[in-house]
């Protein structure tokens, strides 16, 4: 009966919350390990990206209010950002602002005039295998291959609405 359940339950999430079960539900393996017979695996939790209306006032918060490390500003001109890292120990925080007219952080901050949350960044070990896997169980990427992210590293973005409305970047480690 309990299995039942769980199977009626699991069918009704969304394909990033199946994957998201399907790894926790193991009580062996460590959360960073994939899949049973996958080729590649998750790993931790990179950044968590929020989009700012002004990076001055953004990078002044987190450096000289809450004293953190904080990176020079930096333009990423294939990504239509500017990006400034916030350190924090365990993970990072990226702050982002538009880059030209084009940039998908002048849309998001055109929604949310006073900026927020932007996506979530998660390392993988084998980025084309991952990407690969993923576009076989149905979760859509924001681009047909990966490009070269903040960190020099390939990224993936992972459709918002494959993932409980979350815009998920994938970074390879």
């Amino acid at each position: 009966m309990a299995s039942a359940v769980l199977k009626v339950a699991v069918a009704g999430l969304s394909r990033c919350s199946r994957l998201t079960l399907l790894r926790t539900r193991s009580t062996k393996a460590p959360l960073h390990q994939g899949l049973p017979g996958s080729l590649w695996k998750l790993g931790r939790l990179n950044h968590i990206a929020i989009a700012v209306p002004d990076m001055e006032k953004a990078t002044a918060l987190y450096r000289d209010v809450l004293g953190a490390t904080v990176s020079d500003q930096v333009a990423v001109p294939e990504h239509g950002v500017y990006t400034v890292f916030v350190e924090l120990g365990n993970t990072k925080l990226e702050l982002l602002h538009p880059l030209g007219e084009k940039s998908p952080i002048a849309g998001f901050l055109q929604k949310n005039k006073s900026g927020g949350m932007h996506h979530i960044c998660i390392e993988v070990d084998n980025i084309n295998a991952a990407i690969a896997d993923l576009k076989a169980k149905n979760i859509r990427t924001l681009s047909a291959e990966p490009r070269i992210g903040a960190h020099g590293k390939p990224v993936m973005f992972l459709h918002p609405k494959d993932c409980d409305g979350v815009l998920v970047e994938l970074e390879e480690a």
